[in-house]
C-alpha cells in the first residue's frame, strides 16, 4: 500500500518485529519519519538497520528502547519521545506479548495486563500533547485482536490474575482493554480531530508466541501454515493510517468494522476501565 506524506511522523510500538518492523517499514518507505518503540536494544539495533536499507540515505528514524510493562519505563520514554519531535501524526500502539505463566512486575501488576494494556494508556495518554500539535489529521490505532471474544467480560474481581492464572484469559482480557480503551479514548478526543481506532491483525508468522506456554506454542505451530504475513498483517494499520476520516471508535479487521462482543461493546465497562487505570497509576510512583 503506498501512502503519501508530507514530512510526518508515525511513533510505533513494538517496531523491532513482525506487524510494527512491516508498518516503519511501509511508512518510512513512503516519506514517514519514524519514531519506533522496543525493549530489545539489539533487535532495535536491527530494525534500524533493516529500515535504513530498504529506504536509502532519505530515511528518518530514531528508536527507543523502553519496557512498556515498566511504568517509569514508559514515563521515561515519553520524555525521551517529546525531544526528538514537536508533533506525533500516527501513534500505532502494537506492542503487546502473551504469557507462560504469571509474572508480577515491579510496579505489583500482571506482566500481561501492565504490557499489553496499562503501558499503553500511560504513553498515549503522555504523547497526547504531541498529537494535538500535528497539522494533520492524527490518528491513534490500537492493535487489538479476536482474542477477545475469548473472556466473557473483564474480570474486574481479579484483574491482575492473583487468585487464578490463566495466560489465555491474560491475554484475552488484555485485548478486551485494548478495545474498551479505543473506545473511551475516541469518546474523550471527539472534540479534537483526533481519530482513535482499533484493529484485529489476524494471526501473524512472527516471534510473538514464542513466551506462550505450551498449550499456545502448540497451537501456533498447528495454525502456521495459515498465518499471515507480517506484511498483510500491517494491512488494515496502514489502510487507516492513509484515510483522511477513518471515523472513530471502531475495530476493523480486513478493512472492515469486525464484530465484537456485547463487553467490547460496553460504554459502562470503558469507563469502569479508564478510571482502574488511572486509579492503578495513581498508586504507582511515576
Amino acid at each position: 500500500m503506498i501512502l503519501n506524506s508530507e514530512n510526518k511522523t508515525a511513533l510505533i510500538t513494538g517496531a523491532s518485529s513482525g506487524i510494527g518492523l512491516a508498518v516503519a517499514h511501509n511508512l518510512a518507505s513512503n516519506g514517514w519519519r519514524i519514531i519506533g518503540l522496543g525493549r530489545d536494544a539489539s533487535r532495535v539495533q536491527e530494525a534500524r538497520r533493516s529500515i535504513g536499507e530498504r529506504v536509502g540515505q532519505g530515511a528518518s528514524i530514531d528508536m527507543v528502547i523502553a519496557d512498556l510493562s515498566i511504568m517509569a519505563e514508559v514515563m521515561r520514554a515519553a520524555r525521551e519521545i517529546e525531544s526528538l519531535t514537536d508533533k506525533i501524526d500516527l501513534l500505532v500502539n502494537n506492542a503487546g506479548g502473551i504469557p507462560a505463566e504469571r509474572v508480577g512486575t515491579i510496579d505489583g501488576l500482571e506482566h500481561t495486563f501492565a504490557a499489553n494494556h496499562l503501558g499503553p494508556f500511560l504513553l498515549t495518554r503522555e504523547l497526547l500533547p504531541l498529537l494535538k500539535r500535528s497539522l494533520s489529521r492524527p490518528q491513534i490505532i490500537n492493535v487489538a485482536s479476536v482474542a477477545h471474544r475469548f473472556v466473557k467480560d473483564m474480570l474486574w474481581d481479579d484483574l491482575q490474575l492473583e487468585a487464578k492464572f490463566d495466560a489465555g484469559a491474560a491475554y484475552a482480557q488484555s485485548k478486551l482493554a485494548n478495545i474498551l480503551f479505543t473506545r473511551k479514548l475516541a469518546s474523550h478526543l471527539k472534540d479534537e480531530g483526533i481519530y482513535v481506532n482499533a484493529v484485529h491483525p489476524g494471526l501473524i508468522k512472527s516471534n510473538f508466541w514464542t513466551h506462550g506456554n505450551w498449550f499456545i506454542k502448540a497451537m501456533y505451530r498447528l495454525s502456521r501454515p495459515f498465518s499471515l504475513t507480517p506484511e498483510q498483517g500491517a494491512d488494515t494499520i496502514l489502510w487507516l493510517s492513509g484515510k483522511s476520516n477513518p471515523g472513530t471508535g471502531g475495530y476493523f479487521h480486513k478493512r472492515k468494522l469486525a464484530r465484537l462482543t456485547a463487553a467490547a461493546q460496553s460504554d459502562d465497562g470503558a469507563e469502569r476501565l479508564w478510571r482502574v487505570s488511572e486509579k492503578l497509576l495513581s498508586n504507582i510512583a511515576l
